[in-house]
């Protein structure tokens, strides 16, 4: 079980176990070891929305504030898996150069499903339902036209219609970050909105634009709030990226966090 303060914190306890028996590299343990804090908000189907802080600590101010999310999309285990081994390294080397906000799994629904789906259990895909200012215009017109109705891209049927996606905006405002990275898969590449200079290279992973959409985080974020957000899309969805290779994307990013941030801050 997991305790915090001399309670048992059952919701995480319970998002452990299913994320433990739907991931190969990430096992209950692994998930209950890191001690991830309970939002008080709950998707859909009443799993909780989990996250966990690394704050400044009184020997080092930080440069900025950089919020990092995983697995908006439920089938791409990947990018849920990976928050795990980042959060490791953050454990051990935290050092409070940056203020973290680590969101390892925004969808749950979605992951969690007897067959892991890209939307949420509303069948809404929460990259699309985020409130960018074209979203009353483009957002359901863009789906019925451009994707012929495609439900892997339905937005919603209004922006923030979804516990998840409210909540995420809760964070961004509240939080305030510099930067947001969010982890998706599989296009290979790193894809960049925003201010600041894009970091050319994360890892393997080469800089390709791939553009905004309605209701994307990247609108949202990156055009309408100006926060730079980088989106790291890995490989594969279904298979890890090697030990090597997720360590070299961490120094990477760290690297580039530290280069750039201070410009914004």
């Amino acid at each position: 079980m997991i305790i915090f303060s001399g309670i048992r914190n059952n919701n995480i306890e319970a998002l452990c176990r299913e994320i433990g028996n739907k991931l190969s590299s990430v096992n209950y343990k692994d998930c209950i070891s890191q001690e991830l804090q309970d939002s008080g908000h709950f998707t859909t189907e009443k799993r909780v929305l989990a996250y966990k802080e690394y704050p400044p600590l009184a020997s080092q101010q930080p440069l900025g504030r950089v919020l990092l999310m995983g697995g908006i999309h439920g089938d791409e285990y990947s990018a849920t898996s990976i928050m795990f081994k980042w959060m490791d390294k953050l454990n051990q080397y935290h050092s409070g150069l940056f203020h973290w906000t680590v969101i390892p799994c925004l969808n749950p629904d979605g992951l969690l499903q007897s067959k892991a789906q890209r939307q949420n259990a509303n069948g809404v895909d929460l990259n699309r339902n985020f409130p960018s200012k074209n979203w009353g215009v483009l957002a359901l017109k863009y789906w019925k036209e451009r994707t012929y109705k495609n439900p892997r891209r339905y937005p919603g049927k209004k922006p923030l219609s979804e516990a998840e996606t409210i909540w995420f905006d809760k964070i961004i405002k509240t939080f305030n970050p510099d930067v947001i990275i969010a982890v998706h898969a599989p296009h290979q590449l790193v894809d960049f909105d925003g201010p600041l200079s894009a970091p050319k290279k994360l890892g393997t992973l080469q800089l390709r634009l791939l553009g905004t959409y309605p209701g994307s985080l990247g609108n949202y974020a990156g055009v309408d709030l100006d926060i730079p957000i980088v989106t790291i899309e890995l490989a594969s969805a279904g298979i890890m990226p090697s030990a090597k290779e997720i360590s070299q994307m961490w120094v990477d990013i760290v690297r580039w966090l530290k280069k750039e941030v201070p410009k914004k801050t």
